[in-house]
């Protein structure tokens, strides 16, 4: 049997170092490389400066009892962080760790795959078998101490040395790309742990502020002959480079564009991640001055709704409703019984056509229903959509992205917006059906973007300040049955013109306010895509209801 090595901790810690510098670092060093692309040493500098940090931190915890165990978390953790951050070009920053806080059991294991396992056992689970396999040189305490405290400051101000021979482009650097920042493992990964746990602990208390207390139906809703039955859907990964409507090479929208609804070309997202997106879109406040807390302590725009008389509720096929829906009924559907969109594991949108009819079938009153998709939800895409909307060929059937080509990826994604397509068509069908009592409308957002692999980049949640635009460009639609848009005042001529002008998830809020005709002083005219195009003498008092106030 061979007998176990003896290793000083010191010596450990520094392989330690090496390990998590070396092998769990390459995205710094790509994400280096293009922020020092001038100054090529500086990449060196930045490492070399890394590996010392990492060794005092390693050594700092050589106490008894401490040491392995917790240099065991910081590696398997690190080795975690590197697959992700290598494989999709993920930066986990604090928004990140939100998303994978709140994600669920369906949409975690599709990123569970063998290379994931692989990657994790080669660079965390081995290297920390090796660790408590070898023996620790028994040492005195005190003379450790006495060792280690001069030898953790050594290398501290070698480490701040390195950055301070080019402190202007480091300083730039980390102040202006976070991405840099976070990508620095474990540290930035820990850093962002610390945030989330620091904000979680803030939320722990919040108690929720009303908005719109104003809010009443205006003159068009009040006069209606029918009830009003709006629906909001908010998509899910869908990014307007692929949709047919945005002018796509393939047309992955053949149903929408028979039916021809309001279209907004330019419309850009709050976030790129479901957790920031979805409710900043129902928040009051645009994406500059949107935060988590501000999502969370103030009341959203289902709360305005609802105070003006609507019927509230939120179906769900994804991971929830983030809390917007958290004074309303909500529904889970993505473990339903239906076997006509369902398997053992999940379900597809399909889920939401039968419900939808009887919902409406007995709608007696003012309803708007938020209806959150799967979508095009990865990195199982084949998983979004039935046999028969595979229409292009050959389609990636994996969640692990190595075992296909880009073009098998980007065929498996375009047929997740073609059953979107024919979803949100099957929408319009059913509600125009019912509009001999009903006054019926629906819009859609998705919350984000998504990349394909172009620069290296997969899925989704990239920091805003440098993601790219496949990430941030959405599809945004809403069409409006001619009696909705009769009883409620809508001029379509106009409601035509103002599709062509930029838009972003900022109008989400102001603009469904204005299409059912909520007066209050929390919806901002500037921002209404709807509303300002209502026709008829009560137009103003439509959008202002007196001595409104923002709160």
């Amino acid at each position: 049997m061979m007998a176990r090595p003896v290793l000083n901790a010191r010596t450990m810690a520094f392989l330690l170092a090496i390990l998590v510098t070396v092998l769990m670092n390459a995205s710094t060093f790509r994400i280096a490389g293009g922020v020092f692309q001038a100054h090529p040493d500086d990449v060196w500098r930045l490492m070399a400066g890394l590996f010392l940090v990492h060794a005092a931190l390693f050594v700092s915890l050589t106490f008894p009892l401490v040491f392995k165990p917790v240099a065991a978390f910081l590696v398997i953790g690190a080795a975690v962080a590197s697959y992700f951050m290598d494989a999709f070009g993920t930066i986990i920053d604090k928004d990140m760790i939100v998303n994978a806080a709140t994600t669920t059991h369906t949409e975690a294991k599709h990123l569970i795959t063998p290379d994931f396992a692989f990657h994790v056992l080669l660079y965390g689970i081995l290297p920390v078998a090796l660790l408590f396999w070898v023996k620790r040189k028994k040492t005195r305490f005190w003379r450790d101490v006495a060792i280690n405290i001069p030898l953790i400051l050594v290398m501290l101000v070698g480490a701040g040395a390195l950055i301070f021979s080019d402190y202007a482009a480091f300083s730039s650097a980390f102040r202006e790309r976070k991405d840099l920042v976070f990508a620095l493992n474990p540290i930035g990964p820990s850093y962002a742990i610390v945030k989330y746990v620091k904000q979680a602990q803030g939320e722990a208390n919040i108690v929720v502020q009303p908005i719109g207390e104003d809010a009443h139906p205006g003159p068009f809703l009040a006069g209606a002959d029918k009830p009003v039955f709006l629906v909001l859907v908010v998509g899910e990964t869908l990014r307007a480079q692929n949709v047919g409507l945005n002018g796509y090479e393939r047309q992955t929208t053949p149903e929408l564009a028979g039916i021809n609804p309001l279209y907004f070309p330019n419309t850009t997202s709050c976030g790129t991640a479901t957790a920031v997106s979805m409710p900043c879109m129902f928040s009051m406040y645009g994406r500059e001055d949107y935060s988590d807390l501000r999502g969370l302590d103030h009341e959203n725009l289902l709360d305005v709704l609802h105070r003006a008389g609507f019927d509230i509720e939120w179906w769900d096929n994804n991971t929830g409703d983030k809390k917007i829906a958290a004074r309303f009924p909500s529904s889970i559907l993505t473990h339903s019984a239906d076997p006509a969109y369902c398997d053992a594991d999940e379900c597809n949108d399909g889920i939401f056509l039968d419900r939808l009819k009887k919902r409406m079938e007995d709608a007696r009153q003012n309803t708007v229903l938020v209806m959150h998709q799967i979508g095009s939800h990865g990195p199982a895409y084949f998983k979004r959509y039935p046999p028969e909307f595979e229409e292009y060929k050959p389609a990636c059937q994996s969640a692990q992205f190595s075992d296909c080509t880009s073009d098998e990826i980007r065929n498996a994604y375009d047929n997740t917006v073609l059953y979107t397509d024919h979803i949100l068509a099957e929408f319009i069908r059913l509600q125009e059906a019912q509009s001999d009592h009903l006054l019926t409308g629906l819009v859609f957002a998705s919350d984000h973007g998504e990349s394909l692999g172009e620069d290296g980049l997969y899925l989704h949640g990239a920091p805003y300040f440098i993601a790219p635009d496949t990430q941030t460009h959405v599809p945004f639609l809403a069409w409006f049955s001619p009696e909705f848009r009769k009883e409620l005042g809508l001029d379509e001529t106009c409601l035509r013109g103002k599709a062509g002008v930029p838009a972003s998830h900022d109008n989400f809020f102001h603009s469904v306010l204005g299409a059912v005709d909520v007066a209050t002083g929390v919806r901002d005219a500037a921002l209404d895509l709807f509303g300002t195009c209502r026709t008829g003498t009560d137009a103003v008092q439509s959008a202002k209801a007196p001595g409104a106030s923002a709160q």
